[in-house]
């Protein structure tokens, strides 16, 4: 496990670290999970990308690149 075998101040550095990973992920989840609601734009976003034909995606890749380079 991470941090063990760890003596001293660095001890409380790694359990101080490990324990803002955690709070972290755990916000980072719930914001998922609140935007995956029904209607929520992550929704819409992950139903559209399901959607799409891959002809239609790739055109609009292309579109980014060539908008992308003109912009330089």
């Amino acid at each position: 496990m991470i941090g063990e075998g760890v003596d001293g101040p660095n001890k409380e550095a790694v359990e101080a670290a490990t324990q803002t990973v955690k709070e972290t992920t755990r916000s980072v989840a719930g914001a998922i999970e609140g935007d995956r609601r029904p209607g929520a734009p992550l929704d819409r976003l992950a139903r559209w990308a399901q959607e799409a034909p891959l002809h239609a995606v790739m055109i609009a890749f292309l579109v980014g690149v060539l908008l992308g380079r003109r912009r330089r």
